[in-house]
């Protein structure tokens, strides 16, 4: 089997650049649900996803461990040895190389984000505030499983991810190709009074411990966003999201 995606929304996506060889899997005894037929019809249009109806008890046994699969399960068909097809690849350098010269760009660098859940939904706010490219590292960190595409909805599919050995290497390459380093920190200076370069990087630290000192000491300014509640912090998918925003946003 290939990956396999489950939520709705995540196997919509995954159906429209389905590759030969991929499965849907529908609950039987469900024939009514207008989302379960709409998924099979999206199948059966592409023309390279076999559709097959399976018990619940099946598809609880052949989804990923603890999945919501809600009675649909969809199976790329491409082994993890392979090119996944559910997810958009590409190298560091290789995209720096891509851009043109006075192109402005927004990469986000993830230092240690370990849950899936996080990593998904920030690919999807990536997607939403046309972010050029993610960069994780290959330890430490949750990388791109069945929860992580679930969670994203299919932006895993539209926002290239560049998974790296040394993420502070990296760092210096965005750096000989213009980027300015923003680091995400509670002591910066507050987003909102930053002005972003027209090439920018956002490190986001892991969930628990922040910008790992190495990282931190590569990045060319810290930013914070400021709050008034009385938690420490956001949870790091929201607080990508607002940095994101603010880099975005019109003067």
């Amino acid at each position: 089997m290939g990956a396999k995606i489950t939520g709705y929304h995540a196997i919509e996506e995954a159906l429209n650049t389905a590759s030969a060889g991929s499965t849907l899997y529908l609950a039987r005894g469900r024939d009514e649900d207008s989302r379960l037929k709409r998924l099979e019809t999206l199948a059966r249009a592409n023309g390279k996803t076999f559709v097959k109806r399976v018990s619940m008890a099946e598809l609880d046994r052949i989804s990923p461990p603890g999945a919501d699969h809600r009675g649909a399960m969809f199976d790329t068909g491409v082994s993890r040895a392979g090119q996944n097809q559910a997810v958009r690849t590409m190298g560091v350098r290789e995209y720096c190389a891509s851009l043109k010269p006075g192109d402005g760009a927004l990469v986000l660098v993830l230092d240690g984000i370990t849950d899936p859940h996080n990593v998904g939904a920030i690919l999807r706010s990536c997607d939403q505030f046309g972010c050029s490219l993610v960069i994780m590292p290959q330890r430490r960190s949750a990388g791109v499983n069945e929860t992580v595409l679930r969670v994203s909805s299919g932006a895993a599919r539209y926002v290239p991810i560049a998974t790296v050995v040394n993420l502070v290497r990296e760092i210096d390459t965005l750096k000989e190709y213009g980027f300015w380093v923003y680091g995400a920190d509670m002591d910066g200076k507050p987003a909102a009074e930053t002005e972003f370069a027209p090439r920018t990087a956002i490190v986001m630290g892991s969930e628990g411990d922040g910008l790992s000192r190495l990282v931190a000491s590569k990045c060319d300014q810290i930013v914070s966003i400021p709050m008034q509640g009385h938690i420490d912090s956001l949870n790091v998918s929201v607080a990508a999201g607002i940095l994101m925003y603010e880099f975005r946003r019109p003067d």
